[in-house]
């Protein structure tokens, strides 16, 4: 299938009163069409700000230093302004983190939901409005008519996350970003929004990444993972490698700290102890050297490339070239 995006090589960095911030420290993927690709790691490993790199959406004092974002062929670096903001809401759809901050409290969710359309499908009002309520019955949220008159502090945070959703695909984007969709909402919300998600990309076919912390999330919605770690893909695979296959320390430690609702056993869950690198002065071997239990000599001199492991399968880690023949997975066997 052919690649919708293709990032290549892309460092960002923050430019602060204290030195640079290398946040994304060079990475590579590809997303097909249709396809839908979790990205996962902690707080801090560059999950968001390659996304907002790709929607050109950093703050003032980051700056995307070397790569190729290449949407469709074109490389959305290079574009101009007015170009992107083609591209924006219409071509590539975003659902942020915080529902609350990004809807604008002081319109109604009607005109918020009905601006999109007006710009990027060129609608007159009374048509903008009947696909404005009509996206808010897909997204699920009963009294659509009535909904669309009230404003952002009369919905609950589900419903608001719902909102987003519908405004992000109103324009029926070739590619769908959700950063942290279900971050805050409780465990019966989340699952809904995940099973949304789901039906909507089988109905309007579009590409979706979904960015999350938790590989849990990701696991019934993607087909292929990236797991992110100081600003590095330290591993990639399709998510049956990633949960049984999986061949990097950093993805055990993800996999420890996610209950098995499947297990009989009450188990302590695992944290992966220490902290994460500073990436005012990244370390010039593996950046989860410090917190890994497996760590040579190597691993703090140099850092390690993708390996590869199989078909579409690579992880960042020294194990895989020296004890290869050893090195499994001791969270989840397959069954």
């Amino acid at each position: 299938m052919d690649a919708l995006l293709d990032i290549r090589n892309l460092k960002t960095s923050f430019f602060t009163h204290v030195g640079e911030v290398k946040a994304v420290g060079g990475i590579s993927f590809s997303l097909r069409k249709g396809e839908a690709l979790g990205i996962v790691g902690e707080s801090g490993s560059g999950k968001s700000v390659t996304m907002m790199s790709l929607m050109r959406l950093l703050a003032d004092s980051g700056k995307v230093v070397d790569g190729e974002i290449l949407f469709e062929g074109a490389d959305l670096i290079k574009l101009t302004e007015r170009e992107m903001e083609r591209i924006r809401g219409n071509d590539i759809g975003m659902i942020f983190q915080d529902p609350m901050t990004s809807l604008n409290p002081v319109y109604t969710i009607g005109k918020q939901l009905m601006e999109p359309l007006i710009k990027h499908k060129n609608m007159n009002k009374s048509d903008a409005y009947k696909t404005a309520v009509h996206m808010l019955s897909i997204v699920g949220i009963p009294s659509p008519d009535k909904r669309m008159k009230q404003y952002p502090h009369e919905f609950s945070g589900g419903m608001r996350q719902r909102v987003m959703i519908a405004m992000a695909i109103a324009c029926s984007p070739k590619l769908l970003i959700a950063d942290e969709p279900t971050t805050a909402l409780d465990v019966t919300i989340q699952a809904q929004i995940l099973e949304l998600m789901k039906d909507l990309k089988d109905k309007i076919n579009t590409s979706i990444i979904l960015i999350t912390h938790d590989l849990g999330v990701v696991a019934d919605v993607c087909s292929r993972i990236n797991v992110m770690y100081g600003g590095l893909i330290v591993e990639s695979g399709s998510t049956r490698d990633i949960f049984y296959r999986s061949r990097h320390p950093y993805t055990w430690g993800l996999l420890k700290s996610v209950p098995n609702p499947k297990t009989l056993i009450k188990e302590r869950l695992k944290p992966i102890e220490g902290q994460p690198p500073d990436l005012l002065k990244p370390p010039v071997g593996c950046p989860f050297a410090a917190r890994c239990e497996y760590a040579m000599r190597v691993c703090i001199n140099e850092r390690p490339p993708l390996f590869e492991i199989g078909t579409d399968h690579v992880a960042a880690c020294w194990l895989n070239h020296y004890q290869a023949p050893k090195v499994q997975s001791p969270v989840v066997k397959e069954a």
